[in-house]
C-alpha cells in the first residue's frame, strides 16, 4: 500500500545498521564495480550503491552515506520493483524486506508460489491479481514460511540467519 512506503523504510533502516565490512558477506565480497574493496552502509552495498550512482564506492564514500542519501535507492530498487503500493498491508512490507535481502526475483517468486501465480520472478498483472484473491494473513504465513526456507538453504545462513530470520 502506497501509505506503507514510508513506515517501511523506517523500520528498515532501524535494522540495516551502520557501516560494515564484513568480507565473509557475499554483499561485500562484491566489490564495488570499480577495482574496490565491498563495504556495506545503511543495509547498502558498495556494488548497489555504485551501481546506483555510476560512480565508484570506496570505503571512504560509503562510510559517509547517510540515511536520506539512500532513502530513493531503496524505493527505487527495492519497494518499488516488487510493486509493493500495490500489495495488501503487510504483504507490501514483508516482499520489500525479502527484496532487500535476496533480491527482487527470489523476493517475488516467493510470493508467486504462496499465491499460484507463475514464479517467473517478476511481478506483474497476473500475480497482483492472484495475491488479491488471499487474505493478508494467509499470503503472510505462507510467505514466512517460504522466506525461512530460502533463508536457511543458504551457505551463510549459519553465519547471518539469526539477523535475517
Amino acid at each position: 500500500m502506497k501509505k506503507n512506503w514510508e513506515d517501511f523504510f523506517e523500520m528498515l533502516i532501524k535494522h540495516e545498521g551502520g557501516f560494515t565490512d564484513d568480507q565473509r558477506d557475499k554483499g561485500n565480497s562484491q566489490g564495488d564495480g570499480h577495482g574496490n574493496e565491498g563495504s556495506t552502509m545503511l543495509g547498502v552495498t558498495a556494488y548497489t550503491w555504485a551501481a546506483y550512482t555510476k560512480n565508484p564506492a570506496p570505503k571512504e564514500v560509503m562510510r559517509k552515506l547517510t540515511k536520506e542519501d539512500v532513502k530513493p535507492l531503496y524505493k527505487a530498487n527495492y519497494w518499488d520493483v516488487v510493486r509493493a503500493d500495490q500489495l495488501p498491508s503487510g504483504c507490501d512490507i514483508s516482499v520489500a524486506d525479502l527484496c532487500v535481502n535476496a533480491g527482487p526475483k527470489q523476493a517475488a517468486k516467493i510470493l508467486q508460489r504462496v499465491v499460484g501465480a507463475t514464479a517467473d520472478g517478476r511481478i506483474g498483472p497476473k500475480t497482483i491479481g492472484a495475491v488479491h484473491n488471499f487474505s493478508p494473513e494467509e499470503i503472510l504465513h505462507k510467505y514466512y514460511d517460504g522466506r525461512e526456507g530460502f533463508y536457511r538453504s543458504l551457505d551463510d545462513y549459519k553465519i547471518y540467519g539469526k539477523g535475517w530470520s
